[in-house]
């Protein structure tokens, strides 16, 4: 943090040996000063000795020279004795060592206000399971996409926790995650997207290691995502929502709820809208029609409240959530809480003491990059979407799964980076245009990875090798394939310079690669294919046509439906989505003709929310009105 300035008139004061001047720069009570480099006396108006006296008689101290000090026998006036000059010498050391101390002082004083604010923040490990995917690949300029997993916490493990959020019984119990956030900032920082997944939605959990006591928790596809976070921590809701959506997790945050009342203050309130007077005796929150700055425990009953938004459902609170933090946003850019230092302060305090993240963003400096980062993103283009989802088949009145076509579309959109809001510019991934053909298939060299391992399936083995030798009967002599480990979604081929999209386009054609899955990036020596986990079969990539969303928990398992002992939601219930799926728009119109959307933007089914959105109103459900 930035220390006051030691310059200036004030500071000169406090200072040994400084002294204040009058508005014309001479020493303020008039008594004349040596030179700092010649040691005479200073000449007003080239008075010397007659202008010395002078001033000397204005102030009543007569003609006499000062003590200690003889005239000059020429009469010019005297030089200093040497007890003079010492003793000027000695007060610019002391000025020097006062000004050396103070600037130590408050150096040290900023650095151990800094460790403090490192000591408040809490960190844990990123990823519990055993399948991590690897980072998104950097682009043609080098810059790579953000993936941040911020996640609500409803931990009751202190009084203040307790008193906010209730049910004591609950105090000894592990938290679970009722917030889940994905914020997906796009590797050229032009625009961000917001993928929200309700608590409510049943997934397959991986197995995830506690490392606290090395407790192994088996991985299971009958307990909602929210109950991830029972599982050793944080890092296993990342697993689980890689496992889901294939995206990618490079950080986590995770609030708790006095968190959540110490921000909201700490920014000075967030501006929410409801439609009509809503009273939720559950969360608390009673509200007129209107809009309202909600702030402290307002803001947190905002944020919970469940039953009194739209159906009821877990789904209305996501849609809250999206407004709440667009707010937010739209407050913390306006810069209007940052100005002051004691709120930017307050501000510092409550956000590192609210927050628990990955060990990788364990410190301020590292959390301030990242904010310094995303805040290049301008309002208009953020996107707040809910996963489209349809009723769970194993528990219609509470739980939710991927709606099929639509969630793997979504998740797809932000793996591939592209913005949800469908205004990028047609993007040329691959970089300039190839200044001549491709050379020789005998001669393009071609390394070949398998990523099929990923966190939603199990590892084809030998398949970099199967295609490498599929290559290789097509030509392309020198493909090799590697053996080292990885694991990504959607199958890529990258290559590292200008001179090799020419060789890499010819590979794409000969393997039926779509346009989107060749690039240039600055992660590859040379050219890199890596088989993910859209391609398990075959030698030829799947048509679009062929290939099938592979919605992790869209199924039932083959274990059947839970038992009545199973842990299947924890807290409250969440009450029953919709008839018919009514949240999720219609996708069969009056004509009978299913809507054609954009292949470049979210789905209707998402109900996309645009950052500068401020008309935006919550729906008051009917039944939770005053």
């Amino acid at each position: 943090m930035r220390q006051n300035s030691v310059r200036g008139p004030r500071a000169r004061k406090s200072v040994p040996g400084a002294r204040e001047k009058d508005g014309a720069g001479a020493p303020a009570d008039g008594a004349a000063e040596p030179s700092e480099e010649t040691g005479r006396d200073d000449e007003a108006g080239g008075g010397g000795k007659g202008a010395q006296a002078e001033k000397d008689t204005s102030a009543g101290k007569g003609t006499q020279p000062g003590k200690g000090e003889k005239p000059r026998k020429d009469g010019a006036g005297s030089k200093p004795p040497r007890s003079r000059r010492a003793r000027a010498a000695r007060i610019a050391r002391w000025a020097a060592l006062c000004l050396a101390v103070l600037v130590l002082g408050t150096s040290a004083a900023g650095w151990f206000y800094y460790q403090h604010l490192n000591g408040n923040l809490k960190k844990d490990a990123l990823n519990l399971g055993d399948k991590r995917l690897d980072r998104s690949a950097a682009n043609a300029a080098g810059q790579r996409p953000l993936n941040i997993l911020l996640l609500g916490s409803d931990s009751r493990n202190s009084a203040a926790n307790v008193a906010l959020g209730g049910a004591r019984e609950d105090a000894d119990r592990k938290p679970l995650a009722d917030v889940q956030m994905l914020v997906h900032v796009s590797a050229d920082r032009s625009n961000m997207s917001v993928v929200s997944v309700p608590r409510d939605t049943r997934v397959t959990i991986p197995k995830c290691t506690d490392p606290e006591d090395g407790k192994v928790y088996k991985e299971t596809n009958r307990q909602i995502i929210n109950t991830s976070l029972m599982n050793g921590g944080p890092g296993c809701t990342v697993a689980a929502w890689e496992e889901l959506t294939g995206i990618p997790i490079d950080h986590f945050m995770m609030i708790d709820f006095s968190g959540v009342v110490s921000m909201a203050d700490a920014v000075g309130g967030v501006p929410v809208c409801v439609d009509n007077n809503v009273y939720d005796k559950l969360s608390g929150l009673r509200m007129e029609k209107g809009t309202h700055n909600v702030k402290g425990e307002q803001a947190l009953q905002w944020l919970r409240t469940r039953h009194g938004f739209e159906d009821g459902s877990d789904i209305g609170r996501t849609h809250a959530q999206h407004m709440y933090m667009n707010a937010m946003v739209r407050q913390l850019k306006s810069g209007t809480k940052l100005s002051d230092p004691d709120k930017l302060t307050d501000l510092a305090e409550a956000a590192t003491k609210a927050l628990t993240v990955d060990k990788d963003l364990g410190s301020v400096k590292k959390l301030y990059d990242l904010a310094d980062d995303i805040k290049r993103v301008p309002s208009g283009r953020i996107t707040m979407t809910t996963m489209p989802w349809v009723s769970d088949p194993w528990d219609p009145d509470a739980h939710v799964i991927p709606k099929p076509g639509d969630a793997e579309k979504l998740f797809s959109l932000v793996r591939s980076d592209t913005a949800l809001d469908g205004k990028d510019p047609k993007k040329d991934d691959k970089g300039p245009m190839p200044s001549g053909p491709a050379s020789p298939k005998d001669s393009i060299a071609v390394t070949v990875f398998n990523g099929t391992g990923t966190a939603t399936q199990p590892v084809v083995t030998g398949r970099g090798a199967e295609i490498a030798a599929a290559l290789v009967k097509q030509g392309f002599a020198k493909a090799t394939s590697d053996s080292t480990p990885r694991a990504q979604a959607d199958t890529t081929l990258s290559y590292a310079k200008t001179s090799q999209r020419a060789d890499a386009e010819a590979l794409a054609k000969a393997l039926g690669l779509p346009e989107r899955a060749v690039r240039m990036s600055t992660a590859v020596d040379g050219l890199t294919l890596v088989i993910g986990g859209d391609w398990r079969t075959g030698m030829t990539y799947p048509k679009a046509d062929d290939a099938t969303a592979d919605d992790k928990g869209a199924k039932p398992g083959k274990a059947g439906k839970p038992g009545q002992g199973e842990q299947s939601g924890q807290g409250e219930k969440s009450g029953k989505p919709g008839d018919d799926d009514k949240a999720q728009g219609d996708d069969n119109p009056k004509d009978g003709k299913p809507k054609k959307e954009a292949d470049n933007k979210a789905p209707e089914s998402a109900d996309p929310l645009n950052g500068n959105d401020t008309s935006a109103c919550m729906k008051v459900n009917s039944l939770n009105r005053f």
